[in-house]
């Protein structure tokens, strides 16, 4: 069965999950955690959104629009802390494949120590915010 096929009515849902668990307009501390839940919830579904569905023409929009509306979130919640320029665009471009990758890389890995991923995740997020903040 072709990956559009079996994908159809699994990504909006699994799409829809993951911004309800996250937040639409806000990332704070319960974000990562909040992703983590939700990933580990449905792996195959973040699987199949963004390792194959994404590589299929008739969801390229919705993939699209994911990634855009992730750095717009990214960009307005980092630009309280990374002066305006383009490093604050590199950050905000950079941190949520960041995040994402490291949770499919924590789902791959078989979910190790959950009680401590999120904080894990977050260190990266950190260092990707201090190496934007670097002068």
């Amino acid at each position: 069965m072709p990956i559009a096929a079996a994908s159809s009515s699994l990504t909006p849902s699994v799409g829809g999950r993951l911004a309800v668990a996250t937040g639409a307009d806000d990332f704070d501390d319960g974000s990562i955690p909040a992703l983590l839940r939700a990933a580990a919830a449905d792996p195959d579904g973040v699987r199949l959104l963004f390792r194959y569905a994404a590589r299929e023409p008739d969801f390229r929009e919705l993939i699209d629009s994911i990634a855009a509306a992730s750095r717009e979130v990214a960009h307005r919640n980092l630009a309280r802390v990374i002066p305006a320029g383009p490093w604050l665009d590199w950050a905000a471009n950079l941190i949520p494949a960041v995040t994402l990758e490291a949770v499919i890389a924590w789902l791959d890995a078989g979910q190790p120590d959950p009680d401590q991923a999120a904080e894990r995740i977050s260190e990266a997020v950190h260092g990707v915010m201090a190496a934007a903040r670097t002068i």
